[in-house]
């Protein structure tokens, strides 16, 4: 259930509404390598250019627990749970401090992943999508959320290039796929894509052939954005060639 601000009972504490929000919240979901970034990066220059007031944000950049998260993944110290919970914290202070204070003033936010990402990630390590589902109710719901699509083959080939090596945490090593990293990374990044296509059902993602050149990509969101602004229908789904 949805009250149509947040997923569930919301921020108790904040007296929100749309009105008193008068930003807007456009989400881009997608793997590690899909071009989330990319484009985050091309809308924030291009709604910028034309005066908009834009901030980009993303997992694992509050102040509160970032540096916690990262010191936990190096070590492998914590349970899947607790690490699900200081994620879950990270995003709280996150939309708590930064997300809803810059709606109020009419910012335009871009994120570069939400909560999405952490429930696909704690589905795929075996947790409870109802508990996620209740865990994330605090969320807004976002005025748009693109989902860059990519099979895991392409993620492979762009993460070496990217990197030069496949990193511990996006290729699974941790849920027990493989001991070959290689493989571990296509099985994992194959789950994690049937529970983004699971999450697609009950959220309703606008999903994107993320294998489409960037500028394509960008024009349709670019367009889809701009009717959003100006309160307009949707122009058209991306279609695959």
């Amino acid at each position: 259930m949805t009250n149509n601000l947040f997923y569930g009972i919301g921020l108790p504490y904040h007296k929100l509404n749309r009105k008193t929000l008068q930003g807007k919240l456009i989400v881009i979901e997608g793997a590690d390598c899909s071009g989330r970034s990319t484009q985050v990066a091309m809308l924030k220059e291009w709604l910028e250019a034309n005066g908009h007031a834009v901030l980009d944000t993303g997992l694992r950049r509050s102040d509160l627990v970032s540096e916690a998260i990262e010191e936990a993944k190096r070590g492998n110290t914590l349970g899947k749970k607790t690490l699900s919970l200081l994620y879950a914290t990270d995003f709280a202070d996150q939309l708590e401090n930064k997300i809803v204070p810059s709606m109020k003033a009419g910012f335009i936010v871009l994120a570069d992943r939400y909560f999405f990402t952490l429930m696909v990630r704690d589905l795929v390590r075996g947790a409870d999508k109802e508990w996620l589902k209740e865990l994330f109710g605090f969320a807004l719901v976002p005025d748009q959320t693109f989902y860059l699509s990519v099979d895991p083959d392409t993620l492979l080939h762009r993460a070496l290039i990217k990197y030069g090596h496949l990193d511990y945490w996006e290729s699974g090593m941790d849920v027990g796929f493989s001991s070959d990293m290689f493989n571990s990374f296509t099985k994992y990044q194959t789950a994690l894509k049937d529970k983004f296509d699971e999450l697609d059902m009950d959220y309703g993602f606008d999903k994107i052939d993320g294998q489409r050149s960037p500028d394509e990509i960008q024009e349709y969101i670019r367009k889809k954005v701009s009717a959003l602004l100006n309160k307009k229908a949707p122009a058209y789904r991306l279609r695959p060639d």
